[in-house]
Parts: C-alpha cells; sequence; structure tokens
C-alpha cells in the first residue's frame, strides 16, 4: 500500500473515532438526560408528597415534613407527622390495606435511608411500630392510580400521640 492512501486511512480511521466519541458524549445545554443516580429534589416536600400519594394531612397534625427522591426507574414520596393516634389509625385505614395495620418487626439495618433526609429514624428499625402497605391499583383504589405501593407506620409516642410516617412510589 503506497504512503498516501495509508494517509488517508489513518485520517479517515481518526475522523470516525471522532464523530462516534462526539455522538456518545453528554447531553448539551437544552438537551434532556436521564440522571442515572438517586437526588433529593430541591423545594419538594410535604405538598408534593401528599399530592401524589393523595393524602391529607390531619387538621392539627405537627411536625409536618415531606420530601421527593428522583430516581432513575421510579421517584420515592416520603411524608411524616405527629398527631394523635386515633387520627393515625384514620389515616392508615383510608390507605385501604387488606390488612390493618400490625406489629413490625423492627430491623436495625434498614434497606433505604429515606427519612434520615428529615432528621429522622427509619420507621422499621422503630420497636414497637406498627405496619402496613398496598398496592392501590390491586385493590382498585382509583384515587391513587399512579401509586404502585404506598406503606405506612407508625410509631406510638407519649400521651396518645403517634408519629405517622408514610413512604409511596
Amino acid at each position: 500500500m503506497n504512503a498516501p492512501h495509508k494517509a488517508y486511512r489513518t485520517l479517515f480511521a481518526a475522523l470516525v473515532s471522532a464523530l462516534l466519541l462526539a455522538s456518545c458524549s453528554t447531553a448539551g445545554p437544552g438537551r434532556a438526560t436521564r440522571d442515572s443516580y438517586s437526588y433529593w429534589e430541591k423545594g419538594a416536600g410535604a405538598i408534593e408528597a401528599t399530592a401524589f400519594m393523595k393524602v391529607q394531612v390531619p387538621e392539627g397534625a405537627t411536625e409536618v415534613k415531606g420530601a421527593v427522591q428522583v430516581n432513575p426507574r421510579e421517584n420515592q414520596y416520603i411524608l411524616t407527622f405527629r398527631t394523635d393516634r386515633t387520627t393515625a389509625a384514620q389515616v392508615a385505614k383510608d390507605l385501604r390495606s387488606e390488612e390493618p395495620p400490625a406489629p413490625w418487626k423492627s430491623n436495625p439495618s434498614p434497606k433505604s435511608e429515606l427519612f434520615r433526609h428529615l432528621g429522622l429514624a427509619e420507621p422499621e428499625t422503630l420497636k414497637g411500630a406498627l405496619w402496613a402497605g398496598v398496592c392501590p391499583p390491586c385493590v382498585e383504589d382509583s384515587r391513587r392510580r399512579n401509586v404502585a405501593w404506598i406503606e405506612i407506620y407508625i410509631e406510638n409516642l407519649d400521651a396518645g400521640q403517634a408519629r405517622v410516617y408514610l413512604h409511596a412510589f
């Protein structure tokens, strides 16, 4: 092979390689990307969590906190508040779980660390907490047709009070 053809082939290979690299680069400004990691959505809180979960924070509830964790597959919505035990039981009943909240065997190693973002212990680590979960579409809860799963933990506190933890995706 003569030198000019070899030089053209080398130049052509370099050009193709450069084009391939450019086409695989990250998106520029104005182009949509899908993050491959989780992050907490800035400014999203209890309002966004209640809107997604289709729940209402009970009147008189205190210490209301919420957040949205954006994930590549499905976002996680968390909500917590303090209320009286009777109201906490009503919130659980409104989820339409086939089983009422039952004692949860605490797990010192939680599967996730969602509520830590709000400055709270993970509910599955709490001794004596009650738990219930439900797949809203499975129980034909049309209010929550965009929710694949919602669960509630109820931590009994002093003086007839309870902390409610809700998690949905």
